[in-house]
């Protein structure tokens, strides 16, 4: 496969992770049960672990271009919205939690593309990474779902993991939000002074 042009490997990682997001709808369009569930978490961490390998390779190569660095979060987002949006209609998850964790990623989507504009770069944070970390851990208890024993030694409910996991996610969502929002307001206010 060619490293130039669009149809380059952390490209076409990308791509693909887009495609697989229909793949979440159909597997989570009912509840899962054992099987479906495992199947959907694997979607979801082959998923994430796409988005980092992508990322990464565009880095490493140098391949980094306005197609990728706008299709590499939007994937991203699309899966993880997806997956919240469907866990939601499951019953997995209350509306309200996934409305406002939606709204943080569409303000902040929105900033960052204002900001660009304006020639300020808001980088992600070490708050935004947390955020990411944590969602992705507890979207992957949530999709797994099912009380699970592990080699015997220790049980855990992977659904009430997840939630707890969820909720530290939404704390550092909040918490990066009005750090990007803050960034963002000082330039402004320093670019018009």
């Amino acid at each position: 496969m060619k490293k130039d042009g669009f149809w380059n490997l952390p490209n076409t990682l990308t791509v693909a992770l887009i495609c697989a997001v229909p793949d979440m709808v159909v597997v989570l369009w009912t509840p899962p049960g054992g099987w479906g569930a495992r199947l959907a978490c694997a979607i979801f961490a082959i998923a994430m672990i796409t988005d980092i390998v992508d990322g990464y390779l565009a880095r490493k190569w140098g391949l980094e271009s306005v197609a990728g660095a706008f299709l590499d979060p939007l994937a991203d987002k699309l899966m993880v919205v997806t997956t919240l949006v469907m866990l939601v209609g499951l019953g997995w998850l209350p509306a309200w939690l996934v409305a406002v964790m939606i709204c943080r990623e569409l303000t902040i989507t929105g900033v960052r593309t204002i900001a660009v504009s304006e020639g300020l770069v808001l980088s992600a944070s070490t708050l935004g990474k947390l955020k990411t970390a944590f969602q992705a851990t507890a979207l992957g208890f949530l999709l797994w779902h099912h009380d699970t024993h592990f080699l015997g030694l220790f049980w855990a409910d992977a659904h009430a993991c997840g939630v707890v996991l969820l909720y530290f996610a939404l704390f550092f969502s909040l918490y990066s939000a009005g750090s990007y929002l803050s960034s963002f307001f000082r330039h402004a206010a320093a670019k018009a002074s």
